[in-house]
Formats: structure tokens, sequence, C-alpha cells
């Protein structure tokens, strides 16, 4: 067989659609390790913020009712929801949070469907969670220094508004679909679990120092 033939006959499976793609945006998309984290944490967002939900309606309904996670003086969701902190936006923030998580569960569950966005999409996720990981960082001061109490299914929020975050932070960076240098796309690589595990540790100490006397006691 001549060069050309051998040329030629290699060319087939390319014509035919055998030889593999280049890769883009659409084609990274292919991570069951992010579906299922945005999947169990929007899950978990959801059932944190329809409990929040329901409470609070009980609580207009009647100033008197205690929810079931008032449990001290300290862990006492009552009284986060009685704030003026727990309405930012004039509504209940649970009800915000129903649309976000609700976001991140179905957005999962299509990745695990086999869908594939495009970069627009993955970049407004996760400005979409860097919003949120804001948000509940100002909610997690109020709750320890102005509200003077914690709320369980609150904290179960934060941390699942966390590990979104940087999540789809550690995704984007790792393919290309947001510039950073080298060295932070291997560590991305390498060490994706690292970020979100500091800052729930992070929160968790500050919840631990602030209320030391009565953990303690």
């Amino acid at each position: 067989m001549s060069t050309d033939q051998q040329r030629a006959t290699a060319s087939v499976p390319a014509q035919l659609g055998g030889a593999p793609r280049p890769a883009g945006p659409a084609s990274a998309d292919r991570s069951p390790a992010l579906a299922l984290v945005l999947v169990v944490a929007g899950a978990a967002g959801v059932l944190a913020s329809w409990v929040i939900t329901l409470d609070k309606f009980r609580l207009l309904e009647d100033p008197g009712f205690q929810p079931g996670c008032s449990l001290n003086p300290v862990v006492s969701c009552g009284n986060i929801m009685k704030s003026e902190q727990a309405a930012v936006f004039g509504f209940p923030n649970p009800m915000l949070g129903l649309v976000a998580y609700g976001v991140l569960l179905c957005v999962g569950m299509s990745l695990l469907a086999g869908a594939r966005f495009p970069r627009w999409y993955w970049l407004t996720c996760t400005a979409g969670c860097l919003f949120g990981v804001g948000f509940v960082s100002w909610l997690q001061f109020q709750s320890l220094y102005r509200i003077n109490s914690l709320c369980l299914w609150c904290c179960l929020a934060w941390v699942a508004t966390i590990v979104s975050f940087w999540s789809l932070t550690a995704f984007t960076v790792r393919r290309g679909l947001l510039p950073a240098p080298a060295a932070v796309r291997a560590f991305f690589t390498e060490f994706t679990w690292v970020p979100p595990a500091l800052h729930v540790a992070a929160v968790g100490m500050l919840v631990l120092t602030r209320w030391w006397d009565f953990w303690t006691s």
C-alpha cells in the first residue's frame, strides 16, 4: 500500500466521526463529582429553606410559636426568624433560598443526565454562588454578633452554599473557563476539597469561640 493510500485509509475514521473531537467549553461538563455535590448541596439547601419558611409562616400566624430547632438560649431559630435580618429584601430570606438552591439542584441533575452548558452559563452560576457565599457570610456575622443566636437549619444552608461555591470555582478554574495562573489550576486540581473544608472549619471555629462558655458549661 502506498503512502497516499495509507493516509486516505487513516482519514476514513475522522470523516465518519471516529476521531476524537477537540476539547471545548461544552465538552468540559463531564464532572460526576461536581454533579453529585450540586445535587446534595442543592437538596440540603432546599430542605433547610423549606423548613425555615414553614416555621416563619407559623410564627407569623402565632407569635408564641416555638420552632422545633429552638433548643436553648443559643440555638434558637425563633430569635433568628423574628430579626430584621431575616427579611433583608422585604420577604423571608429562605424564600430566596428555595429558588437559589433549587437552581443548583437542577444544574446538578442536568449534569448527571448528560447536559452540557456554555462558558457563560458556568460563569453565571459561579457568580451567583459568589453572591450567595457573600450573603451567608453577612448573615453569619449578624447571627453570631448582632442577633446572638444560632439556627441549625441556617447552618445547613451555610454549609451547602460554601461547598457549592468552592466546587463551582474549582471546576471553572480547572477547565479553563475562569482565567487563572497554572499554579492555581494545579491547586484546585489536586486539592479541590481544601478551600471548602477550611472555610467550613473557620465558621465552625467562630461559632465555637463565640459561645465557648456556654458549650463548655
